[in-house]
This record gives structure tokens, C-alpha cells and sequence, in this order.
């Protein structure tokens, strides 16, 4: 969601700054702003746009000063405009504020503030904080003191930054629950919503925990619980990823740059100790239940998991959207839940892990952000190692996600020897030459997909199709096509068209029909039945499959051979070209889709 940013240093501090702001682009938003401290004086500058444009526009290049916070916003209280842009200020300018996340009660707050005479400018929640604080300072004299009293008051999930003008040296921050982090550097010291904000400059990280503000300056950082004072012993991590993985590497955009990095991703996935999977199989073996949650891709990766789990190991292990987790699943101290998430800040999942273990349950995460809220609230972690990923839309992460998964619920089977010998070290195998498979696809694939884009990309109605292993593929295709190019698309199981959906096909629907291996061959002829149904209505046949079938599909994709349970991964890649590819022709952007976030880190 929203980017904070953050530099004190030694020397002017706006560059960096600045560049710390175009490093959180990914991360989506409508608006952005800086505040720099110079001479005494506050200044800030915000206005609607991408960081770019309104660097132009409000003249970013006059900043100067040792001391600055900035902000991208994607707007939740207030709609995009220069007045609801961040940063946001007190009535005389002395405190300037960036903040992610919801004030759960601002509106009373707003109502008590107006009363004491206060002017609020915007139409954002956001405001209420600096009104705070300049209420608390005058009262108490002392900033951190008024930092502290106006946390006492704030309900929600949230981080903010805040500068001062009588403190030139200091940036003083808070989270709780909503994602912080401090980078110390040589002459400077960062804080940010995201590593990757200030990973050129610095790989020290110090994670802020829930409840918890700091008080930085260009050499030092003070840790303090808000509801005590009391100073909190902080470990400094390093971050053992650098500067240049987070950049495009010659790429025209991240995405597609993280689509090649797959096999690299895939192959850390299946270096991970065997260790690790082994103790979260034995999690699941123990438990009487265990659910898979995870939000949008990472919910398609756990529902792709859920027929793994089944048929390797006989365990019916549930996916189930973090939203709605806790009005459908009873849980107890016999109950697993097992997140799955890119960032580890998930509003959603973070939820549903917290009622799960508020309830007894056990909880355990697969996550790519190290450090993020998720792996500090869980009982166990397993770190997938895919890399910073800083297109909007999830790729590298989801199919590393699945590796992790697909080892976990072989590791099961070989504990419930519920598959032959034989045919649990096909498996593996299979799943160890994935990372070639997935390397063939993209160094021979792209041009040939890019050609069938360039001929039905400008199809206003898209349906995906899959049956068994293969939906949740198709349901991840179809949401990637749907980010990217905000064409419609559906993905839907083979077996349901006929109750309804069916009557939507003609000659102007791209029908994309995930086809497993010939191998599998009742699965194979059912699918193909639904091919033949809806070519009969006029819709344009797309086959991603592994045996070419020229006289029934308008266009095809096929893919190198994979062992067949695995076949959804392979097309799950070419569904992320197809998708990157029709976006580029309607000349969409890849990387920053419009209303979208990295990290949905509000409710």
C-alpha cells in the first residue's frame, strides 16, 4: 500500500530521499510528497502523480536540508488529490507527518479536535496525527512525550514518521501493524516501509515490532515500547540480498525481469533444508486439521496445494481466503494454519493468523519479505529465498511458493507411505527439473507468444479453463490477464461450464484452456470435451498443453513435458508471458497497474 520513507544524515539527505521514493513505486499509489527540515523551516511539496511527475511539477530539485520523510499514497480515506497528499502538517507547519494504514477512530478524534479549535485542510484520516502531536507538544513541552500520548490514542493499523522544526537532528516513528524498518547507515540513517526503499545505501535493518516507536538520528536509534517508554534492545540484521537484484537488469520492466528469474527462484526453493520441510510436514501430521490461507495469488498457490496435500498424502488441507478465514473455519489447539504470502505484511492473512492463534491454534507461514510481521508472529517460518519482488503483480514468489508446498506434501507422503515408491521418486524428480523446464520455456517460448498476443490481445472477453490440477492454474491466469490489461477474464472448471457460463461463449471470447499431459487420460478427454463444446459456439481456442492438437485450437502453446501433476506449473509461466505480452500491446503498465498495491496492508 502506501510507501514511507525516511533519511537523516550528515549532509543534504534529498536525494536519497528522493531515490527512496522511486524504489517504493512498485508498491502502488496515486499521490506522493517529501517534507525536508531546512534552516529551521519546513517544507513540503506533494501533488497527484507518478514520482517522476511530480518531481517536476512541485520542484523537488530545490529541496535542501539534512533531514526528510516522503510518501506515496494509494488512497483509502479521501480521494487522489494535492490537498489529501501526504505529507500532512499541523496548522502552523512545525510537524509534518507521513502515515500508512487506518485510524480506526479518527472520526471521533476529528470531532474532539475541531472542538479545540483545530482546521483540518483534507479529507483523510491521516490528519488527525499531526493535530495530536502539536496538542500533546504544546501540552507537555517535550516531543517524544507527545509522540508516546498520541499513540495512546490512535486505534487501527498503522505506521507514521514525523518531523519536527525544533528538533533539526531527528525523525521520530511508530507501527503497529503496519510494516517499519530502520536502516543504518555511515553517514545516514534510513527508515522506510520497505528494505528495498534504501537497499542501495544500506543492507542494516532493524525491525520495529507492533507497538513500539524509535527516535532516529544520522548515527544512532533509540527503540521504545509506546506503552511503556522503555528502551527495547534491538539486534542489527543484514539483508543478504544487494541493490542490484531489486533493480530491471537491462529488463523493459520488473515484471517481466522477475518472470525469468523463476528458475532461480525455483531452484532456492528446492535447496531449502530439507530440515525446514520436514518439521512443517510433521506440523501437519500432528494436527487434526490444517487450513492453507493466502489473499488473491497466494490463495491460487494454497488452492493448487490443497490438491497436492489430497493426493499425495490423503490430508484434505483446505484453502481458504485469509478474508474470510474466521467465518468459516473453527479452529483449536488441534487445528494448523499455514499462511502463505510475497511480503509477510498481508492485512488479511496477518488477521487470520492472530484470531487462529488467539483461539490455540498452531501457525505457520511460507513468506519472501525477511523480517516482515508475518515471520516474527508465527510459530514457524520457512523463508522461500525467491528475491525481492518489485512488480505489483506476484510471479517468482507464487511459483517458488508452490515448490515449498508440493515438498511439504511429498515429505507428508513419505511419513504416511501413502504413494508407491516408485512413484513418489518420479515426483520428486519431476519437481527437481523444473527449474530447466521453466528455463526452456523462456528461452524459447516469449516470441512465439508474444505473436499469439499480438493476434487475440484486443479480445474484450477472455475465459480460462482447467480441471483438476489445472484450476487453479487457470483462476491464477485469469487474474493475472485481468491485473495487467483490466480485460475481463474469468477462470472456471471445465466441468461448470455447462451449468450456465457456457452461454457466454461466441466469436468475440479468447477461451484459454490449460490442457493436462495426453498421459493423464481421463483427465485429458474431459478437458478436451469442454474444448469441443465451446469451439462449437465460436470462441476463439487458445491451448496451453503438452500435445498438439492443430485441428481444434485456433492457437497454441506447447510446452516441454513435465510429470503430469506438476504440468499447472509450466502453464502457469506461460500464462504470466501471455498476460505481460497483451499488456505491452495495449500499451498498459506492467509494473504499476492502476489501483493496485504490492502489499495490502489495510482492511
Amino acid at each position: 500500500m502506501c510507501g514511507i520513507s525516511g533519511v537523516v544524515g550528515s549532509s543534504d539527505v534529498t536525494k536519497r530521499l528522493y531515490n527512496c521514493m522511486l524504489n517504493l513505486e512498485y508498491r502502488g499509489y496515486d499521490s506522493c510528497g517529501m517534507a525536508v527540515l531546512s534552516n529551521g523551516q519546513i517544507d513540503v511539496r506533494k501533488n497527484t502523480g507518478r514520482v517522476a511527475e511530480v518531481f517536476e511539477k512541485e520542484r523537488f530539485s530545490e529541496f535542501r536540508g539534512r533531514l526528510g520523510i516522503a510518501h506515496s499514497r494509494w488512497a483509502t480515506h479521501g480521494h487522489p488529490s494535492k490537498i489529501n497528499s501526504h505529507p500532512h502538517t499541523n496548522q502552523n507547519g512545525n510537524i509534518a507527518l507521513v502515515h500508512n494504514g487506518i485510524i480506526g477512530n479518527y472520526l471521533s478524534l476529528r470531532e474532539e479536535l475541531i472542538a479545540k479549535g483545530h482546521v483540518f485542510k483534507s479529507e483523510t484520516d491521516t490528519e488527525v496525527i499531526p493535530y495530536l502531536l502539536d496538542l500533546y507538544y504544546e501540552h507537555y513541552g517535550d516531543f517524544e512525550r507527545a509522540v508516546r500520548a498520541t499513540i495512546e490514542r490512535l486505534e487501527g493499523t498503522y505506521a507514521f514518521a514525523a518531523i519536527e522544526a525544533g528538533h533539526p537532528d531527528r525523525l521520530f516513528c511508530c507501527r503497529n501493524k503496519s510494516p517499519l524498518i530502520i536502516g543504518t547507515g555511515k553517514d545516514a540513517n534510513y527508515i522506510a516501509s520497505d528494505i528495498v526503499a534504501f537497499i542501495e545505501y544500506t543492507k542494516k535493518v532493524v525491525y520495529l515490532n507492533d507497538n513500539e516507536y524509535a527516535i532516529v538520528s544520522k548515527d544512532s536509534f533509540e527503540v521504545k515500547s509506546a506503552s511503556t517508554g522503555k528502551y527495547q534492545q534491538k539486534e542489527i540484521d543484514t539483508v543478504s540480498w544487494d541493490a542490484e537484484q531489486a533493480r530491471k537488469g537491462g529488463y523493459p520492466h520488473f515484471l517481466l525481469k522477475e518472470i525469468y528469474e523463476q528458475p532461480i527462484a525455483l531452484r532456492e526453493a528446492l535447496e531449502i533444508d530439507d530440515e525446514k520441510i520436514k518439521a512443517l510436514a510433521g506440523m501437519m501430521d500432528e494436527a487434526d486439521r490444517t487450513y492453507l490461507i493466502g489473499c488473491g495469488t497466494t490463495f491460487y498457490a494454497a488452492l493448487l496445494a490443497q490438491y497436492y496435500f489430497k493426493a499425495f498424502a490423503g490430508e484434505y488441507a483446505p484453502a481458504v481466503n485469509s478474508d474470510e478465514f474466521r467465518n468459516l473455519c473453527g479452529v483449536d489447539e488441534r487445528t494448523l494454519v499455514i499462511a502463505i504470502s510475497q511480503s509477510g505484511e498481508t492485512f488479511d492473512s496477518l488477521e487470520a493468523l492472530r484470531y487462529a492463534k488467539a483461539n490455540g491454534a498452531k501457525t505457520a507461514a511460507i513468506v519472501n519479505a525477511l523480517g516482515s510481521s508475518m515471520t516474527r508472529e508465527v510459530d514457524f517460518v520457512i523463508m522461500q529465498g525467491a528475491g525481492p519482488e518489485k512488480s505489483v503483480l506476484s510471479t517468482k514468489a507464487m511459483t517458488s511458493q508452490i515448490v515449498v508446498l508440493t515438498r511439504t506434501a511429498l515429505w507428508l507422503a513419505e511419513t504416511r507411505k501413502s504413494l508407491p515408491p516408485d512413484e513418489l521418486e518420479e515426483i520428486k524428480a519431476g519437481l527437481g527439473a523444473l527449474p530447466d523446464v521453466v528455463r526452456s520455456i523462456l528461452d524459447e517460448k516469449p516470441g512465439f507468444i508474444r505473436r499469439i498476443a499480438n493476434r487475440v490481445g484486443r479480445f474484450k472477453k477472455w475465459l480460462y479453463i482447467g480441471r483438476s490440477y489445472h484450476l487453479p492454474a487457470a483462476l491464477e491466469a485469469a487474474l493475472k490477464l485481468k491485473e495487467v490489461t483490466y480485460i475481463p477474464a474469468e477462470g472456471m472448471a471445465g466441468g461448470f461450464m455447462k451449468h450456465g457460463p457456457i452461454s457466454l461463449v461466441d466469436e468475440e471470447m479468447a477461451v484459454v484452456v490449460l490442457m493436462p499431459p495426453p498421459e493423464n487420460e481421463e483427465l485429458y478427454r474431459s478437458t478436451f470435451n469442454s474444448v469441443s463444446e465451446m469451439k462449437s459456439r465460436g470462441g476463439r481456442m487458445i491451448g496451453l498443453h503438452f500435445d498438439a492438437q492443430e485441428s481444434v485450437f485456433d492457437e497454441q502453446m506447447i510446452l516441454p513435458k513435465v510429470h503430469s501433476v506438476l504440468a499447472p506449473i509450466p502453464q502457469l509461466v506461460a500464462g504470466q508471458l501471455l498476460a505481460y505480452f497483451v499488456a505491452v500491446l495495449l500499451k498498459r503498465d506492467p509494473d504499476n497497474p492502476r489501483g493496485l498495491a504490492k502489499s495490502v496492508t489495510v482492511e
